[in-house]
């Protein structure tokens, strides 16, 4: 391991080039390959400590004696921090080092989970859970650096759509961890507590892997840049009057009315994900009756279906409409209107296969837009200087729809019932959807300019 080069607060200076074509197409194969698993398996595990809670929220609650409105709050607070945590490390991230900044991210939020369920004040439980959310922010801007330095755009859509399933194998992971962990306490093997120490000691030696696993940009590794060793060229470049960072984020990111349209539209797309992911359980618990071990495993179904649909998305954005976004959202989002609702009406003890179908559909359909909306789109929009503060504000606009699926759709539930909770997350697809419309032209203009750039280059 290169200790020399483990300060985030810098960019690691770039080594000796390599000049044989053969040893760069080498190190480049190998180097892509370990950046892609590090980032995959550290994200993961982000996940371990992050959406831990939610499959045992009626266990949690019971124990501490919680009611719906103070779960929110729980999730309102993490959501807050976490989405204004996005913004602050993209910003931080653009200028730092890939691999011990998300490595550094990790380690703190698991160490958190060591002591978190002895916690037993409402006010210390939200201040560290809160805490967590810092930490847990330091995840994706530096993935969202990485994946545009090692790879190219004409694969971006793929690649990336690849790696966000991490976040859903996660969730997934997760889900069956915490079902394994339910049985246990139950049958006295365990301490209810474990649903948080474990995950954390799982954090705490993942992070360390991860400083073994990633490195920073190519250039630090003496290789080309991504643009240079595949020949092609970006969807926006940076013209050379842009030469400070601050010139380069006020032109391509916060005067670019696109990426604005962006972000209100994952407000929407977030309140739909966490609200459909994080209340699905007390809704199958309080409402349908369903034991608390079957829920953890049905609720798993969710993340596992986001993997099938965040993967289809990004080969449909890649394949079908040459690296357009827009379409794919849109037609996913009215799908997952008519998921919802069949879930909403169907789900319960005495049909445990429209629960699963359903909730594998929503899980399919609305990770699509999370996936391609805040990550791929916002890449192609914007330079690559400037990708990890774009996703980062467009994470921080996805974390207020967030903290508002938290106590926001905990008040609508409580005075307007669960099937007013679920009608905001259907009427919040129309509108993602229409915010995302706004890209559709945009998305072909530069689609025909990038071919005809790509074309005039290999001429």
């Amino acid at each position: 391991m290169d200790l020399g080069q483990l300060s985030f607060k810098q960019l690691p200076p770039s080594k000796e080039k390599i000049t044989d074509p053969k040893e760069i197409a080498k190190v480049y194969t190998r180097w892509r390959w370990r950046m892609f698993i590090g980032m995959y398996l550290g994200y993961m595990v982000f996940y371990f400590t992050r959406k831990n809670i939610a499959p045992a929220l009626p266990l949690f609650g019971e124990k501490l004696a919680l009611d719906i409105v103070q779960l929110g709050i729980l999730s309102t607070v993490f959501y807050i921090v976490y989405g204004i945590g996005k913004f602050v490390s993209g910003l931080l991230a653009d200028r730092s080092n890939i691999r011990t900044f998300m490595a550094f991210g990790l380690l703190c939020a698991s160490i958190i989970h060591l002591f978190y369920g002895y916690l037993t004040s409402l006010y210390a439980l939200v201040f560290f859970w809160g805490l967590n959310g810092a930490f847990q922010s330091m995840g994706f801007p530096p993935v969202a650096k990485a994946l545009v330095h090692w790879f190219c755009p004409n694969e971006r859509a793929t690649k990336w759509a690849l790696w966000s399933s991490s976040h859903t194998a996660g969730t997934f992971g997760i889900g069956i961890l915490i079902a394994w962990i339910l049985s246990m306490y139950s049958k006295g093997l365990l301490d209810w507590r474990a649903i948080f120490y474990i995950p954390g000691a799982i954090g705490v030696v993942t992070s360390l892997v991860m400083l073994v696993m990633l490195r920073d940009r190519p250039v630090s590794m003496g290789l080309p840049p991504i643009d240079k060793y595949k020949n092609v060229s970006y969807p926006v470049e940076k013209t050379k009057e842009d030469v400070s960072h601050w010139k380069i984020l006020k032109k391509y990111v916060f005067t670019n009315p696109y990426l604005w349209a962006l972000c209100f539209s994952y407000i929407f797309v977030y309140l739909i994900r966490f609200g459909t992911l994080d209340w699905a359980t007390k809704f199958m618990y309080d409402v349908k009756g369903i034991s608390a071990v079957k829920v953890a495993l049905f609720w798993s179904l969710m993340p596992l279906g986001g993997i099938a649909g965040g993967i289809v998305a990004g080969y449909l954005a890649d394949k079908v409409w040459g690296g357009r976004c827009a379409p794919c959202n849109v037609l996913y989002l009215i799908l997952l209107i008519f998921s919802i609702w069949g879930f909403y009406v169907y789900a319960g003890p005495d049909n445990y296969f429209a629960t699963g179908f359903y909730l594998l559909a929503i899980g399919f359909f609305v990770d699509g837009p999370q996936v391609l909306v805040g990550g791929v789109q916002v890449s192609r929009i914007t330079v690559k200087e400037a990708v990890a503060t774009a996703c980062g504000l467009s994470g921080w606009f996805g974390y207020i729809g967030a903290a508002f699926s938290g106590v926001g759709l905990a008040y609508i539930t409580k005075v307007y019932g669960w099937g007013g909770m679920y009608g905001a997350c259907m009427i919040s697809c129309v509108i993602a959807g229409g915010l995302m419309a706004i890209t559709w032209n945009k998305e072909k203009e530069d689609h025909y300019n990038h071919k005809k750039k790509h074309a005039k280059c290999c001429s």
